[in-house]
């Protein structure tokens, strides 16, 4: 159990760099920018469309925004740039003392 939390935390922090480089190169959209940057907004701010307080619903609504909003981001992205972008984080990876 306790393997499969450290390898999916190493997983999304991969993910971030690749979003992150993907962010930072020329080639994205910049429909698709912004809505990785609303992704990581609506992940980050305190406040949220739903309420926490609500049951089921509030802890819902980031299941289900965030993703969504990836989603249709890295559809926007053409496969060669998010192709390279992990490229470049798998070799980051592998170059980077353990």
């Amino acid at each position: 159990m306790l393997n499969k939390l450290k390898s999916l935390a190493k997983q999304l922090k991969r993910e971030l760099a690749v979003y992150r480089l993907v962010l930072k190169h020329p080639q994205t959209p910049w429909l698709a920018k912004c809505l990785l940057w609303l992704a990581v907004g609506y992940l980050l701010l305190p406040f949220d469309l739903i309420p926490d307080f609500i049951p089921i619903l509030g802890q819902l609504d980031e299941v289900i925004i965030i993703p969504t909003l990836l989603y249709f981001a890295l559809l926007l992205i053409p496969a060669a740039l998010i192709k390279e972008c992990r490229e470049q984080v798998q070799q980051a990876d592998v170059s980077s003392p353990i």
